[in-house]
């Protein structure tokens, strides 16, 4: 199930809630002050490679470089 970002219009609490697929994003109330003038907001993608030994190409993490990444 996805966690999904909100923020608070009223009381501007940032809060994080588990919505499964059959959820609607205004059933979502704020937990601080119970409000419904939530908005949802944009959070960063975030992962973990599980190993050193993937199909990441060497030097494609290490920023911009004609030797590193796809080709």
């Amino acid at each position: 199930m996805p966690i999904y970002e909100f923020k608070c219009r009223d009381c501007q609490k940032n809060f994080e809630t588990i919505l499964t697929s059959s959820s609607k994003v205004s059933t979502v109330v704020c937990p601080e002050c119970t409000s419904k003038n939530i908005m949802k907001t944009i959070s960063a993608s975030s992962y973990r490679l599980a190993s050193t030994s993937s199909s990441i190409p060497t030097g494609a993490l290490s920023g911009c470089s004609s030797k590193g990444g796809f080709s």
